[in-house]
Parts: structure tokens; sequence; C-alpha cells
């Protein structure tokens, strides 16, 4: 009965979808007054997966929301943002929204380079004065320009802990009149909870840059306080995984995974990290199916789709992206971001990669099946 009751919780949170707190129609026709070109730049941390597929979320909804005329931008196939941010300053249309050229920031993953990349942008909007508002993807430039007096506003999206990672106060405040961030309060102790459900492990591994960044893009805090609120022992293995170099992050991932399948961690949770690209996945999770030890994918069902065992498959990448275009719409209309709910609530399945769960022989139970709504059967 536990069981289900958690999986009827799961379908709920699977109805609920986005809040309407920013409205769910179309902008109005911009009035007197609101006529100004809004000038945009973008910083990330670097290649992501998840950042791309934000962007087009928001370009998504700025369409929606009648901030340009063309959001359809395409994925380009790869992790940087380059194609797509050229695809909008050419394509997007309309005269809300500019989408500066060569206003693109990157950190790279590239710690000696964050200061550099964010002291460049800097400059630019203190002496150019050519940039109007900036939007951030990732903990790093959510922390670096929430931390900056600006007179621009700053809207923060795709960070696991935002209130951890010290950019906002409280998911009700963003603690500055010019700074909003994007937050889903509960993710990841879900995901830990259903993960415990299914299996009941007293022992779990988790690896991690063990550096403030790395525990912060993780939202380790949270981990661990759930973790300990279910009585559950982290089995830690730590050693650089969030460097530019994606191939040697892997090889370092496959090494954690190797200890944590010698040192008996019952299952595994596998978090953000630069090494987890596809063409790598199954031989990084290879020492944990070898093992048959469970995983479960804190970044999603793609990880699923290539080998990972489990995750919740949220669905709210586009959707966040559309939640951060609705901001962006109320400040175009002279809203303080502060005055703006930052609170979002992604709608949510379970994924499962059936050949996986064979390979650690797992059968799934009908009561498990019954939630599942991504289905994987190779990698």
């Amino acid at each position: 009965m536990k069981r289900l009751a958690l999986f009827a919780l799961l379908c709920l949170f699977a109805q609920a979808g986005c809040p309407e707190a920013l409205g769910e129609t179309p902008s109005r026709p911009p009035q007197a007054g609101e006529e100004k070109t809004w000038r945009l730049a973008i910083v990330y941390s670097g290649p992501f997966k998840d950042y791309q597929l934000i962007f087009q979320g928001m370009l998504n909804g700025m369409e929606e929301q009648g901030l340009i005329e063309n959001g359809a931008v395409p994925l380009n196939g790869q992790t940087d943002m380059d194609s797509m941010w050229a695809w909008a300053a050419a394509h997007a249309g309309g005269s809300r929204l500019a989408f500066v050229k060569d206003a693109l920031y990157s950190y790279e993953w590239d710690r000696e380079k964050r200061e550099s990349v964010k002291q460049r942008l800097l400059d630019r909007i203190r002496d150019k004065g050519d940039i109007d508002c900036i939007l951030t993807f990732g903990t790093w430039p959510g922390q670096d320009f929430a931390a900056e007096d600006l007179a621009l506003p700053v809207l923060v999206s795709s960070v696991s802990d935002a209130v951890g990672a010290g950019i906002i106060p409280s998911p009700e405040d963003s603690g500055r009149d010019n700074l909003w961030a994007a937050v889903e309060p509960g993710r990841y102790e879900l995901q830990l909870r259903v993960f415990h459900e299914i299996f009941p492990f007293s022992r779990l591994g988790i690896a991690y840059d063990d550096t403030p960044s790395g525990r912060g893009i993780i939202a380790l805090p949270v981990i661990e306080k759930a973790a300990e609120n279910m009585g559950i022992e982290l089995v830690r293995c730590t050693g650089g995984l969030l460097v530019a170099d994606a191939d040697l992050a892997a090889d370092r991932l496959l090494a954690c995974h190797r200890e944590l399948a010698e040192r008996k961690a019952d299952a595994v949770y596998i978090t953000y990290t630069t090494a987890m690209a596809p063409r790598r996945i199954p031989e990084i999770l290879a020492p944990l199916i070898d093992a048959r030890i469970p995983t479960f994918s804190q970044v999603g069902s793609e990880d699923v789709a290539h080998g990972a065992l489990l995750s919740i498959a949220q669905t709210n990448m586009p959707d966040e992206g559309r939640f951060s275009a609705r901001a962006l719409a109320e400040v175009l209309r002279g809203k303080k971001p502060r005055s703006l709910s930052q609170v979002y609530e992604s709608s949510v399945s379970l994924a499962v990669n059936l050949r996986t769960a064979m390979r650690i022989g797992w059968n799934l139970p009908m009561e498990i099946l019954s939630a599942v709504d991504q289905l994987y059967q190779d990698f």
C-alpha cells in the first residue's frame, strides 16, 4: 500500500503541470511606453543539453507571449548554444527583443575562464550600455550576476538549487529588485523517495565534484538532508568531475563507478556532470550494471535512454523555458523581477530502461510498470 500511495503521488505530480502564477495567456500588444526594443545577452556555464532545451522552450514561449514572431529554433545536435543564438538573432523577428549577435557568453565549464568571461560582460554593460537584460543558464553565472549591483534585469534558469547556491535567499523572494530565478522546490527529494521506494537501499552511491560549485550544481545539501531523513548512508566518490574536458570527466566518473561498486553501494544516484555524454554513458555505467546495481539519473530521461535504469522523466526543460519567457514578458510590461513568482512545478513521469533492468536482473512489478510513461529498450 505504501508503494501504491507513493505512485499515486507521482501521478498527481504528473498531472500538476505548470503553475499559473505568471499566466498562460499571450502578452497583450505593446502599449504606450512599451515600445523599447530590449537587447538580450546570455551567459551560461558551458555546453550542456539541458540549456538548449530550456532556450528552445524560452523562444517558443516568447513567440506565444507576442515578444517575437518566430520561436521555432531547431536543436543543433551539439551541446553548445552558438548556432541557436545565431538563429535567434537572424530569424526571431519582431520589434520587442533583439538577440545581440555577439552577446552570447560561455564559461566553458572552466573555473579560470569564469572570472574573465564574467568581467568581460560586466565591462560591456557598464562601458557600452548595449545590453538591457541578462539571461543566465546554470549555477555559476546565476551566482555571479545575482551578486552584481546591476541596473538591468537578470533572469536565472536551469539551476538545481538556487537557494542552496546562494543565488536567492528563498523561493518566495529573490532578494534583489532586478533578480528573478526559476526554482522547483522538492524535485530532488521526490526523486530519491521514488528511487528508495522501488529499491529500499541503505547505502546510496553518489559521485560529484567536491567544490562549492560542484556541490551547488547537484543540490548536495538537499540530497544530504533527504538521505538523512530516510536513514540512508551516502557512499561518496569525489574527484574533478566538473571540468571542460568531457572525456576526462567521463574517465573520472568511470573510475568513481568502479569504486562505488567495490565499496558495495546498494544503488547509485547519477548527478549532473559534464561526463555523461551519450557516446560514453554505456561505458561509464558498465561497472554498475555488471555489479547489478540500480541507477537513477538526476538529469532525466535522456540518461535513461542511454542506459541509466530509472529517472523521474521531468518534461520540464521546454516548459521551464516557457515559464522564464512569461517572466520576461512581465518585466517588459514594467514589473520588477523581484515581484514575480519564481516557483515552477514541472509535470513528471517515470522513465525506465528495460534492457538495463534485464541486465541487472530486475523484473518490473506491475504496480511500478503502471506508473511508467517512458520505456526504453535499448542503448
